[in-house]
């Protein structure tokens, strides 16, 4: 098996550390994702929960600001 194909990565970017979920069943007690584990099962480690969380069980309320790289135009050299 190749493992690299076994990774749901728009699950893990969708579960980014600091993001802000509630559990389904206990609507309105917000938690912060502490870390996503794509090895693990389930997979999504909230920061005050001792347990892990399967996404299913889950409601993103907000997701934090992902920091990237500005893409600037490149200018011919010619």
């Amino acid at each position: 098996m190749n493992l690299q194909t076994a990774i749901d990565w728009d699950e893990a970017f969708e579960y980014l550390p600091g993001s802000v979920v509630e559990l389904k069943d206990q609507p309105g007690v917000l938690h912060t994702v502490d870390f996503y584990e794509a090895m693990m099962v389930p997979p999504v480690w909230l920061v005050d929960d001792p347990h892990p969380r399967y996404p299913h069980e889950l409601r993103i309320i907000s997701r934090p600001n992902v920091r990237a790289c500005s893409v600037k135009p490149q200018t011919s050299l010619g």
